[in-house]
């Protein structure tokens, strides 16, 4: 799912940026999924704080988000390089998805993460 959203982003971007359309999906999709990590560990930390148990502390969290954030960063730059995109571009269908409602996606798990952040 995370590739066609990474192919949707290049795909729009390329007709206007050309090459640098390539660091705008880069970027893109690598602030999808640490908004989505970062959703799913806010969750996760608010749960245990409410079912009162000590997981980790909130200097712990963060590090591993750090951590995490760098992996994934890491992760995307090898992965959509080269090969792996121009494949994903040859089977993509192109269908056209609004390319706000695309920015709005991070946006969204960006809110959501803060909102649970502030549960504990």
């Amino acid at each position: 799912m995370l590739d066609t959203l990474y192919i949707s982003i290049f795909n729009h971007y390329k007709k206007s940026l050309g090459k640098r359309s390539l660091i705008v999906s880069l970027v893109y999709i690598n602030l999808l999924e640490i908004s989505i990590i970062l959703a799913l560990g806010a969750f996760f930390l608010a749960f245990a704080s409410q079912m009162k148990m000590a997981v980790m502390s909130s200097t712990k969290f963060w590090v591993l988000f750090i951590i995490i954030a760098l992996f994934v960063a890491f992760k995307n730059w090898m992965r959509f390089n080269g090969k792996k995109r121009t494949i994903l571009n040859a089977k993509s269908k192109h269908k056209k998805t609004p390319v706000y409602l695309l920015w709005l996606l991070p946006l969204g798990c960006f809110a959501i993460a803060f909102i649970l952040l502030q549960v504990q």
